[in-house]
């Protein structure tokens, strides 16, 4: 027998044809003279029928065979009775009625069900991989991702971009989070690294003339994992010489547009809505809003500045801000026990509490409500926030950064538990005019807002002078924005040494260690490179979201844990003594299993 469709492909256009399919056997339903089996493949789910007096030797088949075992079967394509079809399968309308069937591999007890919404321990799926990726919405997620990048190459292609690879086994740099190295044999105690990014290569082709790149690239960094993380990611990589920041922000609304409707056939509006780096921390206290929902941030520093609540009037002298989100329903939802939850939370953002009050026919209610019994003042709060009899509003006073925290996040926690947020809808958005620095309180030091080759803004060049602060600059940056998480970003980039220099002074380099680090690409731009600008779409991401997972690890076929490990192969593992002698490395001390 010969395969002539895919088990899930089989509909009423197939009626009164014979078929041979090949699949897993989902379920089995023996009824005596008659066994009903689910058979499933990449594309979905069938019912067969076998009939003892159809075919004997078919039945004896069926009778033997258990879940998970593959088999392969011919028979013809019938109509279902009317009060048996199945409106949740495609093939729900018909049945194979099968007469010639093959047990082509037999199956063990599978460790967990292969089904929807199962279960099983994330450690156990991916220890087994092979069975998890059988399920249909695992399955369907690796489908999208493989649309996507369909999509990708004709689009990109259509508009004169060239697929370049760059290399994988690359120079270390600094980019914010360690290199994955790699030792070399030939050269003992020298090293490659994988790239965190094509970043250099990609401008370097600009400079050779290739003037449209893209590359489906993979990338990889060793750090901590949390989130959405993965320590090896692919991004969709494009780089353009000759664009400004709008035409490439246009070029990329034009590839989700088709992204978009050739995987799932949505439509998605032009042109996308476009907000500035601190309207989107204003508002939403966050740089990668959810604009799915309203609950925006509202300033109230000049309205309450002179109240009898220190609270606030001091934050507001020290320099600092009054914020408050306004909860619709919230008076009714949240009671003082449920807010103090929160106020434990936020105080990881540096929060010294959460102020409340609840906003009734007669004013407001509430621990701090008693500092508002002016009727003018009462009534400009509530006009100011938007509230309405029955809501909560949540205030935070502090420093800037710890208000935007606070609100930031206290506004999407609080639409998620309340269901606030529509599942079915995507909101694409750019948030553009970067700083071009910004503070990292880990190292306690300054770094690339997005990364050392971008270029300031048109007339902020000269912050990166000697004896100015750079540290006011903005960035010719843009990032992509989609449900409240970062799609993707990019920027114009620094075509010229003296500029670049400048910024890696900025960050700290010496010339010294600037020249070690970065002479090649400092090199490569004494030659005439062009103005060009480019920018990144993290694939993984973009999957995730479309196919509506909530992890990328449900688009990656085999993805490492939350400890970088990879359970199906037990990597990273230890290597044979021989394989470190080759490369002249000792190891310290083995960590027994």
């Amino acid at each position: 027998m010969k395969r002539t469709t895919y088990a899930g492909k089989v509909n009423e256009k197939f009626l009164d044809q014979k078929v041979v399919l090949d699949g897993w056997v989902a379920k089995k339903r023996n009824l005596g003279s008659l066994i009903f089996i689910d058979l499933r493949d990449r594309e979905g789910i069938v019912q067969l029928v076998f009939n003892e007096k159809d075919s004997e030797t078919a039945f004896k088949v069926a009778e033997a065979v258990k879940n998970e075992y593959v088999i392969e079967v011919s028979g013809q394509v019938v109509a279902r009775q009317e009060n048996e079809i199945n409106p949740d399968l495609f093939t729900g309308k018909v049945e194979v009625h099968v007469t010639d069937a093959e047990i082509l591999s037999k199956s063990k007890p599978v460790p967990f069900d292969i089904k929807d919404n199962t279960n099983a321990s994330d450690d156990l799926r991916l220890k087994y991989r092979y069975l998890d990726l059988r399920r249909a919405e695992m399955q369907r997620g690796l489908q999208i991702r493989n649309r996507i990048s369909q999509a990708t190459h004709s689009y990109l292609d259509e508009n004169g971009f060239l697929d370049i690879e760059t290399p994988e086994l690359t120079v270390s740099t600094p980019e914010g989070a360690r290199d994955y190295l790699v030792p070399s044999r030939v050269y003992p105690g020298s090293f490659y690294a994988l790239p965190q990014s094509p970043q250099q290569f990609k401008q370097m082709l600009m400079g050779a003339g290739f003037d449209r790149y893209y590359q489906i690239a993979r990338c990889f960094r060793d750090e901590d994992l949390r989130g959405d993380r993965q320590p090896e990611f692919t991004q969709i990589d494009l780089e353009a010489s000759f664009m400004s920041a709008e035409d490439i922000q246009e070029m990329t609304e034009g590839l989700i547009k088709r992204v978009m409707k050739e995987t799932i056939d949505y439509d998605v509006k032009l042109p996308f809505e476009r907000i500035t780096w601190q309207e989107s921390m204003d508002r939403f206290g966050t740089d990668q809003p959810d604009t799915r929902f309203k609950m925006e941030l509202k300033d109230l520093s000049e309205i309450v500045k002179d109240s009898e609540f220190k609270v606030f009037t001091s934050a507001v002298e020290a320099g600092g801000q009054v914020k408050a989100i306004a909860v619709p329903g919230g008076a009714s939802e949240y009671s003082r026990k449920e807010i103090d939850k929160y106020t434990e939370y936020v105080e990881r953002f540096g929060a010294k509490g959460l102020a409340w009050m609840k906003v009734t026919d007669d004013g407001f209610s509430g621990p701090v409500a008693k500092f508002f019994k002016d009727e003018a003042k009462i009534n400009e709060i509530k006009t100011k926030m938007e509230a309405n009899s029955g809501d909560l509003i949540l205030f935070a006073a502090d420093r800037a950064k710890v208000v935007a925290d606070t609100l930031g996040y206290l506004r999407v926690a609080i639409a998620t538990e309340q269901n606030m947020i529509p599942t079915d809808k995507f909101n694409f958005l750019w948030v553009v005019d970067w700083p071009l620095f910004e503070y990292d309180e880990g190292s306690k030091r300054w770094t690339a807002a997005h990364h050392p080759f971008t270029m300031p803004n048109v007339g902020d060049e000269h912050f990166l002078n000697e004896g100015e602060n750079p540290h006011e600059a903005h960035a010719q940056s843009y990032d992509i924005i989609l449900n409240g998480l970062e799609l993707g970003g990019g920027s114009i980039r620094i075509h010229t040494r003296e500029l670049q220099e400048k910024m890696f002074r900025a960050l700290g380099f010496t010339k010294e260690s600037a020249e070690s680090q970065f002479g090649y690409f400092l090199r490569a731009l004494d030659f005439g490179f062009p103005p060009h600008g480019g920018l990144a779409i993290g694939l993984d991401r973009f999957a995730r979201l479309i196919a509506g997972r909530n992890n990328i690890r449900d688009v990656i076929a085999f993805p490492k844990n939350s400890k970088a490990v990879e359970p199906l192969t037990s990597a990273p593992a230890a290597v044979s003594d021989k394989q470190l002698a080759d490369l002249e490395i000792s190891v310290n001390q083995k960590t027994e299993e």
